[in-house]
């Protein structure tokens, strides 16, 4: 396997459409644009699928467990395929970038996202690809957990909607060795 790209959400049909399901939002689309089927892998405990695309075997994985105990399931199918932390894209909500904004970053810290801090610990390294959907913050920290756990009202679901149809469209470059050139279109907008 090539790389493995982990959605990081909270499953439920109660978080479906929080904001903090923008990483599954994304892997869902990219699963539907490549024919892939998520089916639940109780070995991981995710939402998992093998498919290639741009030249690439990828693994994809959903977490079926809460946002902060996400890191076990892509640690398990990492290992499982031997795939390193270096070959390993998480596509996560990000309250710092506003509705409609998506980054490409390499390593970094968790800056109080639960799902990476969880991830951080289970692959025993914070040098792994992040892609950053933009979700906009509350304007207090106090704010922030009924924030990230409601949904988004229309315009800036359709803000972040766009700027995950914009990370998928920079996939191929990124995947096949070209991340600045992914990083250039997607930081652009």
């Amino acid at each position: 396997m090539d790389w493995l790209l982990a959605g990081l959400g909270n499953p439920g049909a109660e978080y479906a459409r929080t904001r903090h399901n923008a990483g599954f939002w994304a892997l869902q689309t990219f699963a539907e644009r490549t024919g892939a089927s998520l089916r639940m892998e109780s070995r991981w405990h995710c939402l998992a699928a093998i498919v290639q695309n741009s030249g690439q075997q990828l693994g994809l994985c959903m977490p079926q467990d809460f946002m902060n105990r996400s890191g076990a399931a892509v640690q398990a199918m990492a290992a499982f395929y031997k795939v390193p932390a270096a070959r390993i894209l998480v596509i996560h909500d990000d309250l710092d970038l506003p509705p409609g904004t998506a980054r490409l970053k390499w390593s970094g810290g968790h800056g109080g996202h639960n799902g990476l801090r969880d991830l951080d610990r289970a692959l025993g390294t914070r040098d792994y690809w992040r892609l950053r959907i933009g979700i906009g913050h509350p304007g207090h920290k106090d704010a922030v957990l009924h924030y990230v756990l409601g949904a988004a009202p229309a315009a800036e679901q359709s803000a972040i909607d766009a700027a995950i149809d914009r990370s998928l469209a920079v996939l191929p470059d990124f995947l096949n060795g070209r991340s600045d050139a992914a990083q250039k279109t997607l930081h652009s907008d």
